[in-house]
């Protein structure tokens, strides 16, 4: 998600969105196992200098207002709102979710239209089921654009939707709020309160990706959203509750040229913290200097993480049945937290085989805080794999 969570592939909405804008058609599909991607992630998000020109950019730390910017951010070319959950029903029947909308602005200003089709922002959509349960994984793509009601967003009420998919305030505000997504044999609906407060990640909500000036995010999450609904899967309905995670970020940025991809971790402790940590990847494999996260105490204030202060390692890899290679087990450790977990997927195969190929999915995490046993749950990402060095540590 960046997705810094967070930069994630919603850059990519450009070039796809394109395609299907162009066209004046929706699409919603499930790829193929033997489809190959139609844009690497380094081609997705490379470059500085392409595109930008016109759009805001996020130079400096400002002010966050809610409801307000739960809205969207149109002066920005790329925003996107990202959902990530795990579920239970009573008896202990597990699921992952993934529901993530993304804008993405085809040019920096408004312009005079004679077609009722006409419109600057295109809209692009990813849900994932994993069925852990069951042992299947499920996923989608859909794309539309911001014209004849299709696909939006707005403040108050808050709404963002695509089509048939959607997050919407339950009241006048934003929180709780419903999100509603259907695929083919799979539907979820669910409402999220909001649990914590949001945190502003970065310098104040000001996430820098890349070394050049503006090659950054405006970027908050809410870490820990109280969930509760049904998901659909296989003709059968299960009431399940659990706990969410949302991200959002909007930016005019790209990643820097010598950057690859990342590995994102957003993380819920069996002791009410929570620990979100991206490492980006450079093109020999390394970890970037601006690589950062965010632990989230139980009670107080978040704590900003760089790099140095946190230690990733990977123990085992997954090959999907596309031949990409992914690291499939990690320690990841801050010392200074006296914080060291393993961190296990819930199922191999969680890979989104859609636009930009990317592996997202539910994890399972045990290990020790401030000398006290944890355990807990949680969601990784992981992108650019296959386009570059496999990072072992």
């Amino acid at each position: 998600m960046m997705r810094g969570r967070g930069l994630v592939i919603g850059v990519a909405v450009v070039l796809v969105g394109l395609a299907a804008g162009a066209a004046y058609v929706t699409r919603d599909a499930s790829l193929p196992s033997n489809a190959e991607p139609t844009l690497k992630v380094a081609e997705a998000l490379g470059g500085s200098d392409g595109g930008t020109e016109g759009y805001a950019r996020a130079l400096e730390p400002r002010p966050f207002q809610f409801p307000e910017d739960h809205g969207p951010h149109p002066d920005f070319r790329t925003e996107w709102w990202y959902w990530t959950g795990n579920l239970s029903t009573a008896d202990g029947y597990d699921f992952g979710y993934q529901l993530t909308l993304f804008r993405n602005a085809l040019a920096p200003e408004e312009k005079e239209r004679t077609s009722e089709w006409g419109t600057r922002q295109v809209y692009m959509g990813h849900l994932a089921l994993s069925d852990i349960g069951g042992k299947r994984f499920y996923a989608f793509e859909r794309f539309s654009r911001d014209t004849l009601g299709l696909a939006g967003a707005q403040a108050r009420p808050f709404k963002v939707w695509l089509e048939g998919w959607s997050a919407e305030a339950v009241g006048d505000g934003a929180l709780p709020m419903r999100l509603t997504a259907r695929g083919e044999g799979v539907s979820l609906s669910l409402v999220l309160e909001e649990g914590k407060p949001p945190v502003l990640q970065g310098d104040r909500g000001l996430s820098q990706k890349g070394t050049e000036k503006g090659n950054a995010s405006y970027y908050y999450s809410l870490t820990r959203m109280p969930s509760r609904g049904q998901v659909t899967v296989g003709g059968r309905a299960y009431e399940v509750t659990g706990q969410s995670w949302m991200d959002r970020e909007w930016s005019t940025s790209a990643l820097s040229g010598d950057q690859v991809g990342w590995d994102w971790f957003a993380l819920q402790l069996s002791d009410g913290s929570e620990l979100m940590y991206y490492q980006l990847r450079q093109r020999d494999g390394t970890a970037d200097p601006l690589s950062a996260g965010t632990f989230i105490p139980a009670q107080g204030e978040p704590v900003r993480l760089s790099r140095e202060d946190v230690r990733l390692e990977v123990s085992d890899s997954w090959t999907s049945p596309r031949g990409t290679v992914y690291p499939a087990r990690w320690k990841l450790s801050v010392p200074s937290r006296s914080l060291s977990l393993d961190i296990t997927p819930a199922q191999a195969d969680q890979e989104l085989a859609v636009s930009v190929r990317y592996w997202e999915g539910a994890v399972r995490l045990s290990g020790s805080s401030a000398g006290a046993s944890v355990e807990g749950r949680g969601y990784v990402e992981l992108t650019g794999y296959g386009d570059s060095p496999r990072r072992t540590h």
